[in-house]
């Protein structure tokens, strides 16, 4: 779960103790310092420039200052008093050259001047010449302001962090999966992201060649995420081979994420890769099977913002009148997101016509929780964002071997959730047979605001 360090600037012509005709100071250091505790409160590291920033000199070091830094992740610019835009707006459009998120805040509590003009007349200046931002005109106390706030800086975070990142590509278009296929140049000129590419020649070769101590080590790793021992058999040191190759195949190339084929190709080669990737998203590693990519960046996405993994699957059941899903994956699930109603355990790919090699799987029924499903796709070539609101829950213990029958496959993981959304607009919308989902209420806020920064259109369910 990422934490965002964010530049706080307090900017006004009224300094320096400077008092209004009333004899009540301009600036309210006060109410600045509160508001800064409420920001940390939720999460944001602040780096705070000591000066309030008044002429164009002073604006010109301070944001050339922060500018020069490498560690901070967005800037938010705070309405201390009445400023001269003028004297401010040519170095925050300097500062725009970062790609870092920037935001204005007024607290309309201030005084003597600074409850409004401070941030009207700058947000209207920055809107002037087409310099994107968030304006925040609230209190810190007033319902969702701090969200605002931080769902920025945290997505400003987010998407620093895929610039100058490597993700790969193991294997081809898995399944025949048009819906997750990658242009590599728009990924670079989007997101300043390279897309490298293997075959799997090299990764079967670490699997093969991985020493006997490294596996002993592994299995005492994954044995203390599940209710019983790991299965001695041939399937299962593959599975756990794989899991090491590909984490080392990672360090090797230094990628910080990456999709595989998994079949047609290893899973009837080797082993399936339900277990492998089970474990690297427990990991807390940016994968997705396939090689689809727009999941992958769904995937990372979610898995930035969440204290807890991702979970991807098949949209298996959709039910329009009882606002249900179940998303159910062919045995790839982080072990940790297990309820209590059956916690996890190992079983079997089981589908010999999709990885005809076996392999261990994941068994349980992902925990109750609030969170959001998501997914990134492409229209026409253009990214867009679907993401609605949901609640992850356990079925009644009486009825859940029944529903897992349903399926057809109950030996697979079991995501049960109910929707706030519109099914039939879900139903249109929705990019992929995959959806993925995240845990925290906090997600949806903060990939909306990816989306607006990324230059992403973003349909809210």
């Amino acid at each position: 779960m990422i934490t965002a360090k964010v530049g706080f600037v307090v900017y006004g012509v009224h300094k320096d103790g400077l008092k209004d005709p009333m004899g009540t100071q301009f600036i309210d250091d006060a109410l600045i310092e509160k508001n800064k505790d409420a920001l940390k409160k939720a999460g944001l590291e602040l780096v705070e420039y000591p000066v309030v920033v008044s002429t164009k000199a002073e604006a010109r070091e301070c944001l050339g200052e922060l500018k020069k830094r490498d560690d901070i992740d967005a800037l938010i610019l705070y309405s201390g008093t009445w400023v001269w835009a003028a004297h401010l707006i040519a170095a925050v459009r300097d500062y725009a050259s970062t790609g870092n998120g920037i935001l204005l805040w007024n607290d309309p509590g201030g005084v003597s001047w600074g409850g409004s003009v401070g941030g009207l007349v700058l947000h209207a200046a920055m809107r002037e010449i087409d310099l994107p931002h968030r304006f925040v005109y609230a209190a810190a106390d007033e319902n969702g302001t701090v969200e605002q706030i931080t769902s920025w800086c945290r997505a400003s975070a987010v998407k620093r962090s895929l610039n100058q990142s490597t993700y790969g590509m193991l294997g081809g278009r898995g399944m025949g999966q048009t819906c997750g296929a990658a242009d590599p140049s728009q990924w670079m000129k989007q997101f300043g992201v390279d897309l490298d590419t293997r075959d799997t020649t090299k990764l079967l070769k670490l699997a093969n060649e991985m020493p006997e101590s490294e596996i002993e080590k592994a299995k005492k790793h994954i044995g203390s995420y599940f209710s019983e021992p790991i299965p001695q058999n041939d399937a299962a040191d593959r599975s756990v081979r794989l899991y090491l190759a590909l984490k080392q195949l990672m360090q090797e190339e230094q990628w910080d994420g990456y999709t595989i084929q998994s079949f047609p190709g290893l899973g009837d080669d080797y082993v399936a890769t339900s277990f492998p990737q089970s474990m690297m998203l427990q990991d807390r590693i940016a994968t997705m099977t396939l090689c689809d990519m727009n999941s992958l960046l769904t995937v990372f996405l979610l898995n930035s913002l969440s204290s807890e993994p991702v979970y991807y699957g098949d949209l298996q059941y959709i039910n329009k009148q009882t606002q249900e899903v179940r998303i159910i994956c062919d045995g790839a699930c982080p072990p940790s997101l297990a309820g209590n109603l059956k916690p996890a355990s190992f079983s079997k790919h089981g589908i010999e016509t999709e990885g005809a090699a076996g392999g261990l799987a994941v068994q349980l029924v992902c925990k109750p929780g609030e969170g959001v499903l998501a997914r990134i796709g492409r229209r026409n070539g253009e990214f867009e964002l679907v993401l609605c609101r949901c609640t992850f829950y356990e079925p009644p213990a009486d009825q859940l071997e029944d529903l897992l029958h349903e399926c057809g496959i109950p030996f697979w993981p079991h995501a049960f959730l109910k929707l706030d959304a519109d099914f039939d607009e879900l139903i249109e919308q929705w990019s992929n047979e995959y959806g993925c989902v995240g845990y925290g209420a906090h997600l949806y806020e903060e990939l909306k605001a990816f989306g607006e920064q990324a230059g992403i259109k973003v349909i809210e369910l």
